[in-house]
């Protein structure tokens, strides 16, 4: 029955690590990494789209 519900529930991408102890300059700098994670995300998502619209554009040509 666990091992059901751990298979419907979707899987996380990234550690969660526990922040409690975490100074704020350490807490400043895993901010950082993940907005630097973001923007290469970003930069993925804006190549894959840029692909996608040149095929469109190659299979409309009459």
């Amino acid at each position: 029955m666990i091992e059901e519900e751990e298979a419907r529930r979707p899987k996380q991408r990234l550690e969660r690590p526990l922040l409690d102890s975490w100074s704020v300059a350490e807490l400043r700098a895993y901010i950082g990494e993940l907005r630097a994670e973001i923007e290469r995300a970003e930069a993925e998502i804006g190549r894959k789209d840029s692909h996608r619209s040149s095929a469109e554009a190659f299979f409309r040509r009459p």
